[in-house]
This record gives structure tokens, sequence and C-alpha cells, in this order.
């Protein structure tokens, strides 16, 4: 299967490889698994955020830090969020996941004590820009909220900002986590007020030398500009949950090397 197919074949296509690896077995091998250890839904959001964030590099690394955050966490994420001391805090000294240290986690636990004592949960800062046809306005708004405190420049890199060209491959994989539906087993469906509709393919190097290869993609870079895009494919082959074809783009492209 490659790109010039007709549209009808090439949607049956991912519709199949979607369902696929849409599948509990996926979390076996995915950072998703991390927020799947909780129930609560502050739980669920801090875990699935705080994962999502990490999520670059060699998948091994991203699940063993992931876990070790947890930890570090008492594996009560939102109960330590609210309830945490300075002491609490040096327990991350030794924090580290590629560029993502010890002084970048402590800022994001404070930032994440100020979003939960003003909104109550991470929902309610996207929630404003639900008119929107897709939320990477939302993404760029949020990120100007979460550092309202007093930080490090150099912490900001941790939060793409489309509004600044950035596909935000791992936000918007945190945004699918959230609000697709959980009726697959895989995401979790806890965000009510915002719509699958509106979500945007959390764009890398495996999903858009698919999208590419199938002719969804023209564009080189994988930046907002491609995001747009392959977005507005997506929607084409499916206006209600284009981003069920991330699991489709994703999987061709790591587990059959497409």
């Amino acid at each position: 299967m490659t790109k010039n197919v007709p549209i009808t074949e090439l949607k049956s296509f991912l519709d199949e490889k979607a369902a696929y690896y849409e599948q509990p077995k996926f979390i076996e091998t995915d950072p998703i698994q991390i927020p799947h250890l909780y129930t609560a839904k502050e739980d669920i959001e801090i875990a699935g955020f705080l994962t999502a964030t990490i999520s670059w590099g060699n998948r091994k690394s991203i699940l063993t830090n992931a876990n070790k955050l947890m930890a570090l966490l008492e594996n009560s994420p939102h109960d330590f969020v609210m309830n945490h001391t300075q002491k609490d805090l040096e327990h991350f000294d030794s924090f580290v996941h590629r560029t993502f240290n010890s002084k970048d986690v402590t800022y994001f636990i404070k930032a994440l004590h100020n979003i939960y004592t003003k909104y109550n949960d991470l929902e309610s800062l996207y929630t404003p820009f639900n008119k929107e046809n897709n939320l990477q306005a939302a993404i760029h708004h949020f990120k100007k909220e979460f550092f309202t405190l007093p930080h490090l420049v150099r912490t900001e890199k941790h939060i793409s900002d489309p509004l600044k060209n950035s596909a935000a491959k791992r936000i918007n994989m945190f945004l699918r986590w959230m609000i697709r539906d959980a009726n697959a087993g895989v995401d979790f469906g806890i965000w009510t007020t915002l719509s699958p509709s509106q979500l945007s393919c959390p764009l890398d190097v495996h999903s858009g030398n698919v999208a590419r290869k199938l002719g969804l993609l023209q564009r080189k870079q994988n930046d907002a500009k491609a995001l747009s895009e392959l977005d507005q494919q997506l929607r084409d082959l499916d206006p209600i949950d284009p981003v069920k074809y991330d699991y489709a783009l994703f999987g061709l492209g790591v587990f059959e090397k497409f």
C-alpha cells in the first residue's frame, strides 16, 4: 500500500490497521501503561501528563524513568502534588531523563499544584477553547498558564507551543489519552468537555514517514504546518475520530517497518 491509491481503499486499509493496534495489548509496550496504573481522574491526568512530557527517545528508557517518577511521587501523583513539602522535592535531585532534569520536574510539580489549586483539574484549562476546530491554540494557552510561576527559561522547552510552529507531538499524545473514549481499553476518555474530533495526530518520525508513503502528507518537516496538513487528511477519512489513525500510522512505522 503506497500513495496514489483510491481514497476508499486507503480508508479501509487504515481502519483495519487502527482497529488491529488499538487493543489492550498495545499498552504493554507503550508509555500509556503508566497512567493505566491509576483509577482516579487526577492521578491519571498527572501520571499521563508527566509521562507524555518525557516520551521521547528510547521506549524502554521512557518506561523506566516514568516508573521512577511515579515512585518518587509515592505512587499517589495528585496527593503528592497537592501536599508535598520542599523537603519532599529533594528526592528528585538525582532524576534525569535526557534533558529533563530535577529542576524541570520540581517546577512541573509546583506548576501542577498551582493549576489544581486554581482549576481543580487540567481539563479546565482547555475547556474555554472548546469552540476551536482543533486544540492547538488551547495548548498554547495551557503552556502560558503552566509557566506563570517563577521558573528557569530552559524548562519551557519541555512543553511545545504549536503557535511557534511545533507539531507538539507529546502534548497531542497526552490529549489523545485523555479525550478519546475508553471503549477499546487503551485511551481513557475522562475529559468530556472536549471532543475527539478536535484532536490532532501525535506527529513524529514514525507516523510522519508512514503518512508520506501513503500520500497523506507532502511537507517534509514534522512541524505545525505538517500537522495541519495531516489533520485535514485524517479528518477527511473520519471527521468524528480522526486520531484513531495514530494507531495505524504508528503501528505501521514501529512494528511493521512500513
